[in-house]
């Protein structure tokens, strides 16, 4: 038998002393735990995804206090207590001003979209091949299928998508009830971070407490890293498309602009989400300005996915497109809309995290 085959057979042989029911009980309890996490998650997705949102939320507000006490050199507390102060203010002041126009914005934007959908509808059901399509579409995108109308089709998508963003905040307590848990457990957590760290920390066995600790602290930096580098992203696409609508001459510009700059939350498919709107009101216009709305949108992601992004990336956070779009998949389809939305910074913190508790590859075992 030569070296090589005696270190494989270490390598396959179980560790000393244990029996072969050793292993099948060690293989039972790692089943077990598997299947009692994936059923939690099953069952508990939705508060998985508040206790998420709030713990967002809460490194938000503690990055910023952070900043301010470096530049105040304000204890924690007061650094804080004057950005809590500023948000509800700011919130405050944009809802007293501008709140009656910006009501007015989204309800003009609804009723134009409404209009151009059943525009879009009926154009596309004067053509033969846009007959074909309308029949393979559900009723729940204005098509034929599903037994319903065009109109109840375009009810019922307007109510998935109201149903949506109330599964994104909606639980037992109602949507402001769920908004308002997660505005004050982050507030809870962003005010005494260390006792929420240490109490986790305490549930962790006393070896593991140190490693526990580090990535516990490049999970929090993770996603301050990547929450200041999208804050960045959306307020650049949002500018340049709201410009650049406004210069072509769609209605509502800013409306849009402001969209696209919410959209952008969600890599990749936000930008479609954003960009729908805007072609949908340029189809009322001709197909010249529609051509370039479609132009605006493509050069503006453009920019952002080889100027912006790699620059942002460099201080921020890595994160490869294919993974990006996956994870998408993958949360949205377990934890439904909040997944979707939250997919990205969860999966740069667990990107992190991996990369903490993963040894390096060797230069021999790199592919």
């Amino acid at each position: 038998m030569t070296s090589e085959q005696i270190s494989d057979d270490d390598q396959l042989s179980p560790p000393p002393g244990e029996t072969p029911l050793d292993s099948i009980a060690r293989i039972l309890r790692l089943t077990l735990t598997i299947a009692a996490v994936m059923l939690s998650i099953w069952l508990i997705g939705d508060v998985i995804m508040v206790v998420f949102a709030s713990a967002l939320f809460a490194v938000i507000l503690h990055g910023l206090a952070r900043a301010l006490k470096r530049w105040t050199n304000l204890p924690y507390g007061a650094a804080l207590a004057i950005v809590c102060v500023l948000m509800v203010t700011l919130t405050v002041g944009i809802g007293w001003s501008s709140g009656s126009d910006i009501v007015a914005q989204a309800a003009k934007l609804r009723d134009a979209l409404t209009t151009q959908v059943y525009a879009l509808r009926d154009r596309l059901a004067s053509w033969p091949q846009g007959q074909v399509l309308l029949n393979y579409l559900p009723a729940s995108l204005g098509g034929h299928g599903g037994g319903a109308s065009g109109s109840g089709g375009l009810m019922s998508l307007g109510s998935r998508i109201a149903g949506s963003m109330t599964g994104f905040l909606g639980s037992a307590f109602g949507v402001l009830g769920t908004l308002a848990v997660v505005i004050i457990a982050g507030l809870y957590f962003a005010a005494s971070p260390a006792l929420y760290a240490n109490g986790i920390l305490r549930l962790v066995p006393r070896h593991w407490r140190g490693r526990g600790q580090e990535v516990m602290l490049v999970a929090a930096d993770t996603l301050w890293a990547w929450v200041a580098g999208q804050a960045l992203d959306m307020a650049v696409v949002g500018i340049l498309s709201g410009v650049g609508l406004w210069i072509i001459g769609v209605p509502l510009a800013v409306s849009l602009g402001f969209l696209a700059a919410l959209c952008n939350f969600i890599p990749y498919i936000g930008a479609i989400l954003g960009a729908i709107p805007a072609l949908l009101l340029a189809l009322s216009l001709g197909l010249r300005e529609t051509a370039m709305v479609a132009a605006l949108y493509t050069v503006v992601q453009f920019f952002e996915g080889n100027v912006m992004a790699p620059l942002i990336q460099r201080k921020a956070v890595q994160m490869p497109p294919g993974l990006t779009v996956l994870s998408q998949t993958f949360f949205g389809g377990i934890f439904g809309a909040p997944g979707l939305i939250l997919a990205s910074p969860l999966t740069a913190m667990l990107l992190a995290v991996g990369d903490k508790l993963a040894p390096p590859l060797e230069d021999d075992e790199r592919v």
